[in-house]
């Protein structure tokens, strides 16, 4: 080692070379990022787990209750033959649009994110995506910690506003540390809230037969459900679909997936299949699982339990006083909301808090720390829970279902029509600066179309009679859009430049990102192949020098970003 060098522990406890006169900024962004990777590409250095073990706290995320209110709602609205088939649309198509998502992910190990930007959005469009992910985001920890304090009141006799607060401050903590930590919450909790579900309902069932006759028969609570209504089915789907957006937090998960063999081959696409588009499978469960239990409490304990019946504390809390003595039944629901709620609002936060990051780094080329985010999300989620955003549930999903579907769906049939069909975006998902245009039109001209007309169907704008349907034409304008705009622009705009100036493969023999690794100039530190493309400042005696992603999106001169190529 040179005297003009200096050695620096990193995460693993290995040491890396850095240089005396590296970028002090994108060194400490780097460091804090290496738990999580905030903004990059996940190594394979980093990807130790399974893929059981990353499927399992993928999975683990989606341990809220929120579904079982959300079957609720749309049951008591519109009755439980159009709910069910609502649930069953949404679900079909959640799940089309989340695989190849997924695949992209675990393939190529990066966010939906950075998928977005080289699927129809460009550098800085795919920032638009991000608000819509992190409005997602404390919307859904909103939405959870209010049932959380519902439970906390309903238990402890804490008042709805202190339990608002610490089902909040109770999750920073938690997220403090990123994916090794998630992992060990989520598979440790698993088998209890596994437990704690699925008993009460297996007893319901077979304990009361007759609860599943009175189930179908459930007309809703204005009685109008009684026939099917393709209008009723549209606004409870549209209600489900707002959880599209969830394949994001899956994703978030994914990433870290292990590469992709002949000997592990089976298991990885088990994993991606369940972990990824599959968690809507168990969420529809969910979702009709709360409607039954609803339908229960109402028709067999107590009509006027309609006003409580869609908060799942007092959905579980029926089942179990059922089952064993109330003290015990208590105790039970208010373990079962509180593991419930901790379980996915650390993924919510957690994945908000790279959200927000990722955006404001692009933005102002600074990076702030994500714990900062963390904050900035959760404070936004408890004003909502401080408003009562329960009372307003099914409006508030419905409208946000809008935004939500025209982006999955533009980035699926960028992925699954574009690159793959009409061969005019890119197969290998590009992320990094300088090798995008800062703004596609495909993308962002499907979305503003697919989310503006559908949102102003939702208000009403062309007619109550045609508002219930604001789903169906969000889906089908950003599939329709998305391929028509890389035919009308020759898929000019997906990539400014071709070749990244580095003569080493991508992948590797199975296709899988690439484990060599090259030194960045500015950090001094050494990343993956994926990460890096050669910098435009050449080293003072004249050679290459190269510089990674994460650099290169904290710096502000402008000076190491290659000239483009088209």
């Amino acid at each position: 080692m040179s005297l003009d060098t200096r050695t620096r522990p990193d995460h693993e406890g290995s040491t890396t070379t850095v240089s005396p006169g590296t970028n002090a900024d994108a060194r400490a962004a780097t460091r804090e990022s290496l738990e999580d990777y905030t903004l990059r590409f996940a190594p394979r250095s980093y990807r130790k787990w399974g893929a059981g073990v990353v499927a399992t706290s993928a999975l683990g995320g989606i341990a809220y209750l929120a579904d079982f209110s959300i079957g609720a709602n749309v049951g008591i609205a519109h009755g439980t033959t159009n709910a069910l088939l609502g649930i069953t649309v949404a679900a079909f198509i959640i799940f089309v649009t989340g695989l190849p998502l997924a695949y992209y992910a675990a393939r190529y190990n990066i966010d939906l994110d950075l998928i977005t930007r080289g699927s129809g959005f460009g550098y800085h469009g795919s920032v638009i995506t991000n608000v819509i992910f992190a409005t997602f985001t404390f919307i859904f920890f909103a939405l959870e910690g209010s049932i959380m304090a519902q439970g906390l009141e309903l238990g402890l006799g804490i008042p709805k506003p202190i339990g608002y607060a610490l089902s909040t401050l109770l999750i920073i903590p938690l997220v403090i540390y990123g994916m090794k930590t998630l992992a060990t919450l989520q598979v440790w909790t698993t088998p209890l809230w596994l437990v704690l579900m699925v008993i009460p309902v297996g007893y319901l069932v077979l304990a009361n037969p007759d609860s599943v006759g009175s189930f179908f028969a459930y007309q809703g609570e204005s009685g109008a459900g009684a026939g099917v209504s393709f209008a009723s089915v549209m606004l409870a789907a549209g209600v489900c679909l707002s959880l599209i957006a969830q394949i994001a937090e899956q994703i978030d998960y994914l990433r870290f997936m292990p590469p992709k063999t002949d000997e592990n081959r089976v298991a990885w696409w088990r994993a991606v299949i369940l972990a990824g588009p599959g968690w809507v499978i168990f969420g529809a469960i969910k979702q009709i699982t709360g409607l039954f239990i609803t339908v229960y409490l109402i028709a067999t304990l107590d009509p006027a339990a309609s006003a409580t019946a869609n908060e799942p504390v007092h959905q579980f809390l029926g089942v179990y006083r059922e089952m064993m003595p109330a003290w015990l039944a208590m105790t039970l629901a208010v373990i079962l909301v509180v593991i419930s709620q901790v379980k996915i609002n650390v993924t919510n936060a957690y994945s908000g808090s790279l959200a927000w990051t990722n955006s404001f780094t692009r933005v102002t080329r600074t990076y702030p720390g994500r714990m900062v985010f963390v904050v900035v999300n959760l404070a936004i989620a408890l004003a909502l829970m401080e408003l009562n955003m329960f009372d307003f549930l099914n409006t508030i999903l419905g409208f946000y279902a809008n935004c939500a579907m025209a982006w999955i769906v533009t980035v699926a049939t960028d992925i699954v029509v574009n690159k793959y069909i009409l061969k005019l975006s890119p197969k290998y998902p590009e992320f990094r600066r300088g090798m995008l245009y800062n703004w596609n039109p495909v993308g962002v001209t499907s979305l503003a179309l697919s989310a503006g007309i559908s949102i102003a169907m939702f208000f009403g704008a062309f007619g109550p009679a045609v508002a219930p349907y604001s789903p169906i034409f969000a889906v089908l304008i950003a599939m329709i859009a998305t391929p028509v705009m890389a035919v009308l622009t020759q898929g000019r705009y997906y990539l400014r430049r071709e070749d990244d100036g580095i003569d080493l493969p991508m992948v590797d023999a199975d296709g899988n990102p690439s484990d060599v690794t090259l030194t960045c100039h500015v950090t001094g530190m050494e990343f993956e192949r994926p990460d890096m493309l050669l910098s435009n400042e050449l080293a003072p005696d004249g050679s290459k020098q190269y510089i990674s992603s994460l650099a290169l999106a904290t710096d502000k001169t402008g000076k190491y970003v290659l000239p483009a190529q088209r």
